[in-house]
């Protein structure tokens, strides 16, 4: 099968969307598909081979953080372009209300479309003024897939009909052969030691840094060999302003990891935190950090506890004084923190990419067999696409 997926937000920028578009691309080539990925990328950067670079971002307020997006008369055309040379048998695009490259797609193709929800905006006043523009594209998708139940709900709120649930995965294998980092975890004795880990932009307050940060300072005075081990982009300066200048030299700085070094970077911890106040669909880095056989400790928000199952312990969005408390307990029994290695194993078995990725081929071959088997192809007039493009 010939497959073309879409990703709209920038490859020259880590995200959950654009790991999730890469490894399902890899997935599925495993499997013995033809895969082109089109997504906005610098021409000159390091891309896999599989992936048409679309040209630069730029930055946009979306959904509570900073995307890079690709829109606009060049972006039309490329997409228009990527379309006409692919030939592909079914058209899988993500986020299709993004005002990117997965927006113009839908609007020039026709034939098999599937479409992946992984936003969880529940209440989105732009979403609802937009419905109409929206229903148009809606109209343009065959099949709709959604990344969990909370996306999921998103369309059955603000535009009605349902969505297949297949969830994000995860290459367990990667992540559980990774070697630590050197000089990581280290000596994790009780009262004493341990090493926190957290990935992601941590000046973005909706990751939640500042949460972690302020339950590790009121941990590390009574624990002299606890350290914090912080990977992803912001101001580091910033980021240790509330911490106090002795505990400065216990917090290691990676800045932003490139995908291969992440498992080590998860394997380095004896307990990953998952701060976030809010905001999320899934989680990847639950499923990730799993897959590392870390221990897992996560705020209690609903997509969150989907995740895990019962793999990881929750703790009150925003409360440091909690994470603490939960930390140091953690930290001080090295079976309970096994015990939750132990049941993270069974619960990501069911995110194994080659697991997730048979289910998408499953929507495409219906999507395929709903249209009568034709291939996208390019609509020349864009006359009457939403005003965004």
């Amino acid at each position: 099968m010939r497959i073309g997926i879409v990703c709209p937000y920038s490859l020259d920028m880590p995200g959950g969307v654009q790991n999730h578009v890469q490894d399902l691309a890899e997935a599925l080539i495993a499997l013995g598909h033809e895969v082109s990925v089109l997504a906005p990328a610098d021409e000159n950067g390091p891309l896999p081979p599989y992936v048409v670079p679309a040209g630069r971002a730029v930055p946009v307020r979306y959904n509570g953080s900073v995307a890079r997006l690709t829109f606009g008369p060049l972006s039309a055309a490329r997409v228009r372009r990527w379309l006409h040379t692919g030939g592909f048998d079914v058209l899988h695009v993500h986020e299709p209300f993004t005002p990117s490259l997965s927006m113009l797609a839908v609007w020039a193709a026709r034939g098999p479309v599937v479409a992946t929800f992984h936003t969880a905006m529940t209440r989105s006043r732009t979403m609802a003024a937009a419905q109409g523009a929206l229903q148009l594209i809606l109209e343009r998708i065959t099949a709709r897939i959604a990344v969990s139940e909370l996306a999921r709900k998103v369309q059955v709120e603000h535009l009605g009909g349902g969505a297949v649930e297949i969830p994000n995965g995860v290459a367990v294998a990667r992540y559980a052969r990774a070697q630590p980092l050197p000089g990581w975890p280290g000596p994790c004795h009780p009262g004493t030691g341990g090493a926190l880990g957290f990935l992601g932009r941590f000046s973005e307050p909706r990751k939640g840094f500042p949460v972690l940060r302020d339950a590790f300072v009121r941990l590390a005075p009574r624990r002299p060999g606890l350290r914090l081990l912080v990977a992803g982009p912001g101001e580091i300066d910033e980021a240790l302003a509330a911490v106090p200048a002795a505990l400065h030299d216990r917090v290691t700085f990676l800045g932003r990891v490139a995908e291969p070094d992440k498992p080590r970077m998860l394997r380095s911890v004896d307990l990953y935190v998952a701060p976030n106040t809010g905001g999320e669909s899934f989680g990847m880095i639950l499923t990730e950090a799993m897959a590392a056989g870390t221990a897992v400790v996560a705020t209690d928000l609903d997509a969150f506890r989907r995740v895990l199952d019962g793999a990881g312990e929750l703790f009150p969005a925003g409360d440091p004084a909690a994470l603490a408390a939960v930390l140091g307990r953690l930290l001080d029994d090295q079976p309970a923190r096994a015990a939750l290695a132990a049941r993270a194993r069974e619960v990501v078995a069911g995110f194994d990419w080659p697991v997730l990725a048979r289910r998408v081929v499953e929507v495409y071959e219906s999507a395929i067999e709903a249209t009568g088997g034709g291939q996208p192809v390019v609509d020349e007039d864009l006359s009457e696409a939403p005003p965004v493009l």
